[in-house]
């Protein structure tokens, strides 16, 4: 369950798998070719400069290959690079959505918040721009999708795997903070795998740049994974993070997730208080003090940052260098995507009538007859990128 005030612009991270081969499709639509009315040159500086104004060359860019996840305000895509003949997936934003629910800013703030994460476990922005009706942000594809469907398949992670996801996300997390970001809705579904099994931390839809010192008071994240202060309405800072990061490892180790999820945050305020966050006996002890210094009630006292993460005796013997972290594939995530059951447990929450019959008038900028191919794709979209030659800010 997602609690956000405002109203977050990322997606849920539901992966599904194209039932059939990609079928490649023109991503030229006549309509962004035609010049654009005074409302319109209005409408695109709205979401200025953050998305540039893209001017079509006419030149088949992309390939849209499948439909990977239901966004709040649109679909995420796989698509091709023709050109570079490399696969990224694209998040759809309907500009009408972003301002009827007044998000322009989270949405500007979310791609300028991403520009700046250049780091191995992090989910790499490629680029963003808009065209009349649509913005759009491209990132890296992960093709192993992301951990939630593999921790459902498991069940539960041995402490070895542990360690090693606990290393590779509070090393993102490190240098977030160091950063001055607070990422805010760290979470299973939000933590991609790319080809080898190997963790990026994704969507920022819900981050903010907040400075060493700095407090926020928006009650939002998933009510799950938030921390006590804040479902209690703040003030709370990056240490808000490390919680989450603790419930994850939690619920990785035990196979279910220590508080069940409440309707509202005073509820689950109330149980959270009251929850003792003991993990079983069969952990071990450096595990057992790991995660009791993360789920620590009060944010003064929690395990708040990297250096002192870095030391606890769960890690005693690791190295956090990145490269050395990637050295081998996680064989355990690798055999879990042969899984027979992966594409079911991966479409959780999406049911298979709106991949089938997927509405691709909901981001065309002309009517076309919706496809009948059992592979869920989307004609006719425009997604020109920006480039030195075809675009403006």
């Amino acid at each position: 369950m997602g609690v956000s005030v405002p109203q977050r612009l990322g997606h849920s991270a539901v992966f599904s798998q194209p039932a059939g081969p990609p079928v490649p499709r023109v991503l030229l639509p006549p309509g962004d070719r035609a010049e654009t009315s005074g409302a319109e040159r209005t409408l695109f500086s709205v979401f200025l400069p953050e998305f540039p104004r893209c001017k079509f060359s006419g030149r088949d860019h992309f390939q849209i290959l499948g439909f990977i996840a239901k966004g709040s305000y649109g679909p995420i895509l796989k698509v091709r690079d023709i050109f570079k003949d490399k696969t990224f997936a694209v998040k759809v934003l309907a500009k009408s959505e972003i301002l009827k629910h007044g998000v322009v800013k989270q949405s500007k703030e979310e791609v300028i918040i991403q520009r700046q994460l250049k780091h191995p476990f992090i989910h790499n922005l490629q680029d963003c721009w808009q065209t009349q009706h649509h913005l759009f942000i491209m990132c890296d594809y992960c093709c192993l999708g992301d951990l939630h469907t593999c921790w459902l398949l498991k069940g539960q992670f041995g402490e070895r795997e542990v360690r090693l996801f606990a290393a590779e996300l509070g090393s993102a997390l490190g240098f977030l903070h160091d950063i001055g970001i607070i990422h805010r809705d760290v979470k299973m579904e939000n933590i991609l795998l790319n080809d080898q099994g190997h963790l990026r931390l994704s969507d920022f839809g819900l981050s903010r740049r907040l400075n060493r010192g700095g407090r926020a008071f928006t009650i939002c994240g998933t009510i799950q994974y938030m921390a006590p202060e804040v479902l209690g309405g703040g003030p709370y800072n990056h240490a808000a993070d490390w919680w989450s990061l603790g419930i994850m490892l939690f619920s990785l180790v035990t196979g279910e997730f220590p508080v069940p999820a409440e309707l509202d945050h005073n509820s689950m305020l109330n149980k959270v208080k009251d929850f003792p966050y003991v993990l079983p006996k069969s952990c071990s002890s450096a595990l057992i003090s790991l995660l009791t210094e993360l789920l620590c009630k009060n944010p003064a006292n929690r395990l708040r940052n990297v250096e002192r993460f870095r030391m606890q005796a769960f890690f005693h013997g690791s190295s956090f260098d990145a490269l050395i972290l990637q050295r081998a594939p996680v064989d355990v995530i690798l055999e879990l995507r042969a899984h027979p059951d992966w594409a079911a447990k991966a479409r959780r929450g999406l049911s298979l009538d709106y991949v089938d019959n997927f509405d691709c008038d909901q981001i065309l900028y002309s009517p076309t007859k919706a496809s009948t191919d059992p592979s869920p794709t989307v004609a006719n979209v425009d997604l020109s990128p920006a480039t030195e030659q075809t675009c403006e800010a």
